[in-house]
């Protein structure tokens, strides 16, 4: 069945970038705002908990604080979801520590939820799931502690892609910095 109705985005950046050592979400959220802006959504929410959220937030975007995001990645996943407009039919959900998000790969799972593929898709990436994560509003009170990774998805390939990245460490911003703008 197609589905019709806004599509807004959540970025997590609540947690506490403990392997990291400092608050990356300040170095890796603008290129993740922008890959979220290229594809066109017009309703984002920034999650931050742990940290002060320092980098400039475009007038598409708010920042919500998740007081609860201690209690894991479902907290702070259901904090950025309670946020978006009541008619908002889906949310994209992006890690703010993946900062290759690629707007084609947000396009492509947006698009096969509007097919009616499912009602969870997640991109993947050589068969291996990843972000973006399209939850339909249906599922929001279904989201788990663990957060949308606990959740069953159907995988919409996205092999041809880059991938979102994923930044825990120092040296993962290394490697990952000679391949971009981050």
């Amino acid at each position: 069945m197609e589905q019709t109705g806004p599509v807004a985005a959540v970025i997590l950046a609540a947690g506490a970038a403990t392997r990291f050592g400092s608050p990356k979400q300040n170095l890796l959220l603008p290129a993740v705002l922008r890959g979220v802006e290229a594809a066109g959504l017009t309703e984002i929410v920034v999650v931050a908990g742990a940290h002060t959220i320092d980098v400039a937030i475009p007038a598409t975007a708010r920042l919500v604080d998740c007081p609860a995001w201690a209690d894991g990645p479902g907290a702070s996943l259901r904090c950025g979801l309670s946020e978006l407009r009541p008619e908002t039919a889906a949310a994209v959900v992006v890690l703010a520590d993946g900062p290759h998000v690629d707007p084609r790969a947000i396009g492509r799972v947006v698009a096969a939820w509007r097919r009616g593929d499912g009602t969870i898709l997640a991109a993947s990436y050589d068969g291996e799931r990843d972000h973006p994560v399209v939850l339909a509003r249906t599922e929001w009170e279904n989201v788990p502690t663990d957060g949308g990774r606990a959740l069953a998805a159907s995988l919409v390939d996205c092999s041809d892609l880059p991938e979102p990245g994923d930044v825990d460490t120092e040296q993962d911003l290394e490697r990952l910095s000679g391949n971009s703008n981050v």
